[in-house]
């Protein structure tokens, strides 16, 4: 396995690529907007292929350099359902799995930092974002935090992992790079409480000042879906009532580039072909199931995702490669639901 620890002097964070091979697919947790010609430079040299990249939480204290990987990769991006950024590409819940080649995450609903904040589980380590630091507690005095809430998710959920199981925090303000579960349990200072309004007692008495990024990276980082309002000015998007009265003709075929764990949990578009957006390019190229159906049969494609992201940039992609008739559900699924469209499970 490939795996990489990166350090923001600045904001004293921690990001990390892990791969399961060179030349394979490869996912960034927690990237630093400042860093991210450092991270391609990476995946440039190891011959990687950049699908996902995973923000653990909504961060105050430095801007995600999620956007500008998906717009230069096209890459998904992946957060908590609970976050309140504006469009992301993929939103998981508590024991979901994200898939790369090779490598399998388990997605671990541990809010208190933040409301939105998941650790991520995988094999021998967990991915631990701002919730549990080395020798430490990401504060709760901000952004919907809640002590009480962020007790329950170390001691019940974060606690509860094999004693061996490797600690990466988001931030490290001493130098530590890595701990285990059993050192935290033992030496953490902020866990050798009695109780749960112990606990509580002392996380609201820190009194810390608010991060000095607080008031750019928070609105910055609500913000960092894709406009696809440039795919709308090019012709190449459907309202979703436009898009429910194209249902059932002939001529037309809806495309979910959502992935398999997804479709069983939301529902899908009835008769939709299934094209996941990872095999994007194979699809759309000569001999490519996607570019025969709108070249030799002359079908109508209608891309659609979860929320517009993927399938934005599906448009693009496909258009790109000629095939003409390509557009996408504007507000994905999460739209053709609002407006009353037909789901199946």
């Amino acid at each position: 396995m490939i795996f990489r620890q990166f350090f923001d002097s600045a904001s004293s964070t921690y990001t990390y690529l892990l791969a399961s091979r060179y030349g394979g697919e490869a996912l960034i947790i927690d990237p630093v907007l400042e860093r991210v010609d450092r991270y391609l430079q990476l995946v440039r040299e190891l011959d990687l292929n950049l699908v996902k990249v995973i923000d653990t939480h909504l961060h105050a204290d430095h801007v995600t350099g999620s956007a500008v990987l998906r717009d230069r990769t096209h890459c998904i991006t992946v957060m908590g359902e609970q976050t309140h950024a504006d469009v992301i590409s993929m939103r998981i819940a508590d024991g979901e799995r994200i898939n790369i080649e090779g490598l399998s995450l388990e997605a671990v609903y541990t809010p208190g930092h933040t409301d939105d904040s998941y650790s991520f589980v995988m094999d021998d380590r967990v991915f631990t974002g701002d919730t549990l630091l080395i020798r430490g507690t990401g504060r709760t005095d901000f952004q919907n935090g809640d002590a009480r809430a962020q007790y329950d998710s170390i001691f019940n959920k974060l606690l509860k992992l094999p004693g061996e199981t490797l600690v990466y925090p988001a931030h490290d303000y001493k130098g530590d790079t890595v701990s285990t579960i059993w050192e935290e349990r033992r030496f953490n200072p902020r866990l050798q409480v009695g109780s749960v309004e112990e606990y509580v007692e002392l996380m609201n008495n820190l009194k810390l000042a608010n991060p000095k990024m607080m008031d750019v990276a928070v609105p910055a980082n609500m913000h960092v879906g894709l406009h696809q309002d440039e795919i709308s000015r090019k012709g190449w998007a459907v309202m979703p009532a436009e898009a429910i009265s194209l249902r059932g003709r002939p001529e037309v075929v809806f495309v979910d580039l959502r992935e398999k764990n997804e479709r069983a949990r939301h529902g899908s578009i009835p008769g939709a072909l299934h094209a996941p957006y990872a095999d994007l390019q194979e699809n759309i190229g000569k001999g490519g199931i996607l570019h025969e159906l709108a070249e030799a049969t002359g079908k109508r494609i209608i891309f659609y995702c979860a929320f517009g992201e993927r399938s934005a940039m599906a448009v693009q992609a496909a258009q790109d490669a000629g095939l003409k008739t390509a557009c996408h559900i504007e507000g994905g699924i999460n739209a053709w639901k609002k407006a009353s469209g037909p789901m199946e499970q």
